[in-house]
Parts: C-alpha cells; structure tokens; sequence
C-alpha cells in the first residue's frame, strides 16, 4: 500500500482545507485519511514557530484553539514529524515554510 508524501498530499491543500478547516481556523474534524491528515497537520504545525520549545501545557493550549481532541493532535503530529518531543519538551521538526 502506498502512503503519501507531504508533497503529495499538498497536491489538494486547498480543497482538503476547505473540507475540515472552518473560518475560524477551528477543524471540524480530524481526517482519518492519511493524505487529508498530512495536510491538516501541516497547517497546524505552522502554529509552532522553527526554534521555538514547548511544554507540553503549551502544547496542548495551541492544539485545543483547532480542535478539542488535542491529545490526538499532538500525537499525530510527532508520530508523522510534525513535532519532536524530548525530556517533556516539543519543538517543531517538520512541515512547509512559508517565506515572505
């Protein structure tokens, strides 16, 4: 079975973005596709900021504003390499850039 690349599920960002993200930014709920999901969790991950560390209460505090579940964000989001964690401690180790 194929599993997709962050490039190849980027190919419908747009679409699977309007599916699960609402105007608020909140999901309305957590893809249990693969590819839906890399898309979602690379929009969240650009909630963490590149050489910034996080407890995880402040993990937890970003990940409850997009959705209730955020024991299953956060889990998500180190399982792909979104997220690293260390010593109680995440960082972001993953996910698209956006340059100005």
């Amino acid at each position: 079975m194929h599993r997709p690349s962050l490039t190849e599920a980027l190919a419908h960002r747009d679409a699977v973005l309007r599916a699960f993200v609402g105007a608020d930014g909140r999901l309305s709920s957590i893809p249990t596709k693969i590819a839906k999901r890399l898309v979602v969790l690379d929009l969240i991950a650009q909630d963490f900021g590149l050489g910034e560390i996080y407890p995880e209460a402040d993990v937890n505090t970003i990940l409850q504003r997009r959705h209730p579940d955020h024991a299953a964000l956060r889990r998500y989001l180190v399982e792909e390499g979104f997220l690293d964690r260390r010593d109680g401690v995440y960082w972001r180790a993953g996910g698209t850039v956006e340059l100005d």
